[in-house]
């Protein structure tokens, strides 16, 4: 079920590729595909990184909630640099300076505008998700009670059903 979780964090940089491109009036051409290809595996490594970890707290003692909220404090600054990273990379590609630029702009603004949509909501989403599909396991109540005085005694008829007049 934690795959779910990862994947859910797809849709939400298609979000920000699409409304970059119409903010930007890009096209959606062939350049800005490979960009959406190359966002798409930072996408998954964000929430791969925030769900693992948060399974390591689980392993280690903590509830879903702790889990989670050390996931997101430990992972967020890794995950805000590699944003930043990835938007000052890409940001001389998306402004089209040099002779050419035009063709490969859509690029560099797809993946500017989905990989800072994608980390804002990954962050959100992911362990609203998570803690939705990894629920606390409740210790089961026993159900075994203390064997009664007849039964000690060897009596068979004490697990034998009263019969009904």
């Amino acid at each position: 079920m934690q795959p779910l979780a990862i994947m859910a964090s797809l849709p939400l940089a298609l979000i920000g590729v699409m409304l970059a491109l119409l903010v930007t009036r890009s096209t959606l051409n062939l350049f800005s595909m490979i960009g959406l290809v190359m966002l798409m595996g930072l996408v998954t490594k964000n929430a791969i990184l925030l769900v693992d970890f948060a399974n390591h707290g689980r392993r280690a003692g903590l509830s879903v909630p702790e889990a989670l909220l050390q996931a997101g404090l430990v992972r967020m600054r890794p995950i805000i640099m590699t944003t930043a990273a990835m938007v000052f990379g890409m940001l001389p590609l998306a402004l089209a300076l040099n002779e050419g630029g035009e063709i490969q702009a859509p690029m560099g603004r797809a993946i500017i505008g989905g990989v800072i949509t994608s980390t804002l909501l990954t962050l959100v989403v992911v362990p609203v998700l998570y803690s939705y599909l990894v629920r606390e396991r409740k210790p089961k109540a026993s159900t075994t009670a203390a064997p009664s005085e007849a039964t000690a005694g060897g009596s068979a008829g004490a697990f034998m059903p009263a019969a009904k007049d």
